[in-house]
């Protein structure tokens, strides 16, 4: 398996990032139980590598992107940062998609200041607004990327028709969706953008925890190969695919260290096809 993807044919970035949303309070609301201990695992993930960090403006709201910043600035050279708007929080929990131009525009303007960034590389509309025409939320986020503010952009939680008329406004780099080996419904979304040469994100790439559990699925398999589950669960993502860049999320280095080291473990086809018959249509939560 190849060791970078290139978002956009330009953006290389190593295929195992790094997902924020876990490092707010409860409901993904607030600051973190311990706010320093956030600031560490973010630095130990660059330390170990990850060149992909994910964000969104809605995580805390605005917790997230102010803990990167204050933990990662000035950033590393090949740092990406991909953050998200176009999701509004009422409380713990709680998510609304809006699309309007206007919210769209403050919402970037907004995440460069919390940053501390000149232009957000890869930059996802968090959910499409089926309120709003499609080709009026993508076309500011256009206008962005052509005022030099937005590098790359990408949608959230779509399907293959979605991608298709996105495409016919603005280029789309990448695809963040729900997708582990317990939920596999956007396995055609996957198929589609590996032949388009559109990045591949999968979010809660263990799912709800269920994975990282030695009494889970993959409990017996992980042990017979002596990797924690969740390392499993993370090498059979990487196998899917050359445009799968998973960004399993963690509160401690411990799980993080053990998580990044899924890149080197290898998998035969025996292996994988044991794994997959572990699949479900388990329904998917509504954020990510």
């Amino acid at each position: 398996m190849s060791e970078r993807f290139p978002f956009g044919g330009d953006l290389p970035v190593r295929r195992l990032g790094f997902g924020t949303m876990g490092l707010t309070g409860p409901g993904v609301w607030g600051e973190p139980a311990d706010r320093r201990q956030a600031v560490r695992v973010l630095r130990r993930a660059v330390e170990l590598g990850v060149e992909l960090v994910d964000t969104a403006d809605s995580y805390g709201p605005y917790v997230s992107e102010e803990l990167i910043a204050e933990a990662l600035h000035p950033y590393p050279a090949g740092l990406v940062i991909s953050t998200k708007g176009g999701l509004t929080r009422q409380g713990p929990g709680q998510w609304q998609a809006v699309g309007r131009p206007e919210y769209l525009r403050q919402c970037v303007e907004l995440s460069l200041r919390r940053l501390r960034l000149e232009r957000i590389d890869l930059y996802h509309l968090h959910r499409i607004d089926p309120r709003v025409p499609l080709a009026e939320q993508l076309g500011v986020l256009g206008e962005l990327r052509a005022e030099g503010k937005i590098r790359h952009l990408g949608l959230s939680e779509v399907e293959v028709d979605e991608i298709t008329r996105a495409r016919e406004v603005v280029p789309i780099a990448s695809v963040q969706n729900i997708f582990s080996l317990t939920r596999q419904r956007y396995r055609d979304t996957l198929d589609h953008c590996t032949r388009e040469g559109i990045g591949f994100i999968p979010f809660f790439p263990l799912g709800r925890g269920e994975l990282t559990d030695p009494d889970g699925p993959l409990g017996a398999a992980a042990a017979a190969r002596g990797v924690p589950p969740a390392q499993l669960a993370l090498a059979w993502l990487l196998h899917q695919s050359p445009n799968v860049v998973p960004i399993p999320g963690t509160t401690t280095v411990a799980h993080l260290e053990q998580n990044l080291g899924a890149a080197d473990l290898s998998l035969t086809s025996a292996e994988l096809a044991e794994l997959g018959a572990h699949c479900s249509d388990t329904p998917a939560p509504p954020t990510g």
